[in-house]
């Protein structure tokens, strides 16, 4: 059988472990091509470079 919790967790608790899981904006850059906004690190949808 597995070990279980003696306590319940608060509220609190379980709202600060779902926080690490919330989603952020991306990071948008300007490509240096074309001067429009595209990912980081990825290539550019509007001119492929």
């Amino acid at each position: 059988m597995a070990p279980l919790p003696k306590r319940k967790h608060s509220k609190k608790r379980k709202g600060m472990r779902l926080l690490s899981r919330a989603t952020d904006m991306p990071t948008l850059v300007v490509c240096a091509n074309c001067k429009k906004m595209k990912l980081s690190h990825r290539i550019c949808k509007h001119c492929g470079k």
